[in-house]
């Protein structure tokens, strides 16, 4: 079907990971904006994937880096956004806002703002439809706070206060305030009002409560017009209706739309969520699978060509390679080898896996965790993405833009349901998909 296309695209987002752009693209083509990911700031032929787009998410690894480089890399990517002609930004970051008191996101959301020459922005992280929600400025996950969540023992960016206000205050130079709910229950007109009063007191920065995609509606109705806004995916939901409504986006048809793709099949995960733990047993209780033992990566044993050669012996079945464990097994592993150290030979051993495995001809990778997501699309030399349909809430299949498509489902450690895996392979083996236009 071809489509009435805009001349230059309209929404520039700038992702602190790889499986956290797919989950704001997610949400902006699920709303009816044909949107690109790319990996990285584009180099040459950039051009092109931004005259095919409504939006564009620029897909960094800088949630866990220096607050320096972060900064350094979101400019440069807002610099690349600001001359495909973008005329609003979104800053995302996770949904349980991964973080440390020294950043990322309140230095880079504080850059950005600079340079866009704007005094406010909402910081909002709110995913209620993966039950995300933030009341009085704490932020829950279910019904427990984010510290009682698991979120406290990730290996990178333990979460041990819930108060988002008093979190973001720590990393950054600015006044950080609260956009309170009882504004935001009674309209976008309200929560202006309130935001201007913010403002008037020297915020800078103000956490934005939601508990329900409602409030996230009115919050997109209420501030769709600042140059910048800061959050989890959530925080789109109510933006396409209103650059729809301004006249600023008029495309129709399916966004999203894919091209077919070879059937062979990997699952890989490096994540050590809870979520991610549950659906790796529950793949092992039916499944073929193969453990990446750090400690062994360590002491150079072949741990790649064994998964290699476990995943030919099993030709004709999908395979999940992982190094996925529970809390204690991490803390053990990052007590031998370092916290950073351990990361990176898991990065990249399932990183060469995936490598090796392209080459065999595998066009389909299930991928659970964001750096590990990170890894393998820089493994397989990934460049951009065009967004296709959900699997679960906050992930989609996507499919590279080239002549030999390669599927990739890229979910964030926490995301999901129990029978993730599975549900995203049986997703894809029975869609109707046709080559994009």
């Amino acid at each position: 079907m071809s489509v009435a296309q805009t001349s230059r695209p309209v929404l520039g987002c700038i992702a602190d990971d790889f499986t956290g752009a797919t989950d704001l693209a997610n949400m902006l083509v699920r709303a009816g904006m044909r949107t690109v990911q790319t990996i990285g700031v584009p180099q040459a032929g950039g051009e092109a994937i931004a005259a095919d787009a409504d939006a564009i998410v620029v897909a960094l690894k800088s949630r866990t880096i220096a607050a320096a480089d972060a900064v350094a890399q979101s400019l440069n990517a807002l610099h690349w956004l600001r001359a495909q002609g973008c005329s609003r930004f979104f800053f995302k970051y996770c949904s349980t806002f991964d973080s440390t008191d020294a950043g990322n996101i309140g230095p880079v959301a504080e850059a950005l703002m600079a340079e866009l020459g704007t005094d406010f922005t909402l910081a909002c992280p709110a995913f209620p439809e993966n039950g995300r929600t933030i009341f009085r400025g704490h932020l829950f996950v279910g019904d427990v706070l984010l510290n009682a969540s698991g979120m406290e023992h990730h290996p990178l960016t333990p979460m041990r206060d819930p108060n988002l206000v008093s979190v973001l205050a720590r990393q950054s130079a600015g006044k950080v305030g609260l956009l309170r709910y009882d504004a935001i229950m009674r309209g976008a007109q309200a929560a202006r009002d309130q935001a201007q009063q913010l403002r008037a007191d020297g915020v800078k920065l103000a956490i934005a409560d939601a508990i329900s995609n409602d409030d996230l509606i009115v919050l997109g109705e209420a501030f769709a017009d600042l140059p910048l806004l800061t959050g989890g995916s959530g925080l789109a939901l109510g933006l396409p209706a209103q650059y729809r409504r301004a006249g600023l986006i008029t495309a129709q048809g399916n966004a999203a739309q894919l091209p077919a793709v070879a059937d062979s099949a990997i699952v890989l995960s490096g994540s050590c969520s809870r979520a991610t733990n549950a659906q790796v047993a529950h793949w092992r209780a039916s499944r073929p699978a193969f453990q990446v033992d750090p400690l062994a990566l360590a002491e150079g044993k072949p741990v790649v060509v064994e998964a290699l050669d476990f995943v030919h012996r099993h030709a004709g079945q999908t395979v999940l390679v992982y190094a996925t464990s529970a809390p204690e097994q991490v803390a053990h592993v990052q007590k031998a080898l370092g916290v950073e150290r351990a990361g990176k030979l898991v990065e990249d051993a399932l990183g060469r896996i995936a490598r090796t495995l392209h080459a065999d001809g595998v066009r389909r990778f299930v991928v659970a965790g964001g750096e590990t997501s990170g890894a393998v699309v820089q493994a397989l030399d990934v460049s951009a993405l065009r967004i296709g349909p959900q699997i679960d809430p906050g992930v989609p299949w996507t499919a590279t833009i080239d002549n030999d498509p390669v599927a990739l489902a890229l979910k964030s450690g926490n995301f999901g349901t129990v029978d993730f895996f599975e549900k995203a392979l049986a997703q894809l083996a029975h869609a109707t998909t046709e080559p994009v236009a």
